[in-house]
């Protein structure tokens, strides 16, 4: 056994030396690079598993994400839309107890105007509805994840100070305006049974002025589900040179809550007869895609700017109504030879499609 392994030792460097003579005398190895995992081209509906009230904005590479919570604002941050899930969020205000705008806090829009961001959100003292307005958080941090977010308080409409929800601020030729839905007059004059859509011209981010002007009130067969008689959560959508208002319809605890359209023919948002009104929705539920109740939109662009998007929340199933377990839904916009955007229908939840382009 000792002779076996003085063998061994000897004959171990012979061959070390054997195999190094062999490899000197071949050609250079190139190396291997490593394998990446394939990255999935598609995503899935919903993307969160609650979400009513989604919004996007998009700023340097980034897309700020929100929904209504109710008790807070808080903002997710993400570099792909499609990964939404997996975001970081931020929550970014809360109210102090016992004011005007402390409690049922819903809604929240993110805009960056004048080097500064802004969030638009609604807010009451509580007991839902009577008292809800719209307010307005100021920050001058670059990021707007990291706080720095002062109160600038309630846009009112000057003389008509009434119940107001789901603000959104637009900019149209060299122009500022506020949109929103609101009534007609003070609770208790029979004002409470029907929400419209205004619009007002806007002297700063945080103050409208002049009078408002009603665009839209509900009174078409497919604006009368539920009740109170709803139009609400209006966003703009703008598109080679025409500006589009998409409104909700409808109240949300009936699964036909569902989207309507403006079409500004005219050249001053601030007339209604500026404003030309689709006959018809634009986008309605899918019981075979499982979409209740789709509404409630804002708009983005795909990473590389070549695509246009709506994400909007829906229910999964029949009879959910207004609760959180609405969910953000995204899908792509395209567009009709007329100039119109076309949504089609609610993607089926679950459904593989392909991510937004540049992602």
């Amino acid at each position: 056994m000792i002779l076996a392994s003085l063998r061994s030792a000897t004959l171990a460097p012979l061959l070390l030396v054997g195999l190094l003579s062999c490899s000197k005398k071949s050609d250079p190895v190139t190396p291997t690079p490593p394998v990446t995992p394939p990255t999935s081209t598609t995503f899935t509906n919903p993307l969160l598993n609650v979400g009513p009230d989604p919004w996007v904005y998009q700023k340097d590479g980034f897309y700020y994400y929100m929904h209504t919570t109710g008790g807070d604002v808080t903002i997710r941050k993400t570099a792909k839309m499609s990964e939404l899930g997996s975001a970081p969020s931020y929550k970014v205000w809360t109210p102090l107890p016992n004011g005007q705008n402390s409690r049922d806090v819903w809604a929240p829009e993110l805009h960056f105007f004048d080097g500064k961001w802004y969030i638009y959100y609604t807010a009451g003292p509580g007991n839902c509805c009577g008292g809800q307005r719209s307010w307005v958080l100021e920050s001058t941090n670059p990021d707007p994840t990291k706080g720095g977010w002062v109160e600038k308080g309630r846009l009112a409409s000057p003389g008509a100070d009434y119940w107001a929800i789901d603000v959104t601020v637009f900019e149209l030729n060299g122009n500022r305006y506020a949109l929103w839905s609101g009534q007609s007059g003070p609770l208790g004059n029979n004002n409470n049974d029907e929400q419209r859509i205004y619009i007002s011209r806007m002297s700063n981010p945080w103050t409208l002025e002049g009078p408002r002007t009603m665009l839209t009130r509900p009174e078409l067969g497919w604006e009368l589900s539920g009740y109170p008689k709803v139009n609400e959560g209006p966003e703009i959508l703008q598109h080679d040179g025409k500006t589009f208002l998409i409104y909700s319809a409808s109240h949300c605890s009936t699964d036909d809550y569902a989207l309507g359209m403006l079409t500004l023919t005219g050249t001053d948002p601030l007339q209604a007869s500026a404003w030309t009104k689709s006959q018809t929705p634009v986008f309605v539920k899918s019981p075979e895609s499982r979409a209740y109740g789709p509404g409630h939109n804002g708009f983005f662009k795909s990473k590389d700017g070549t695509q246009d998007w709506i994400i909007y929340h829906a229910n999964n199933d029949p009879g959910q109504g207004c609760g959180d377990v609405r969910k953000p839904r995204i899908q792509q916009v395209n567009w009709n030879a007329d100039g119109t955007p076309n949504f089609g229908t609610p993607v089926k939840i679950g459904l593989a499609i392909p991510r937004p382009a540049g992602e």
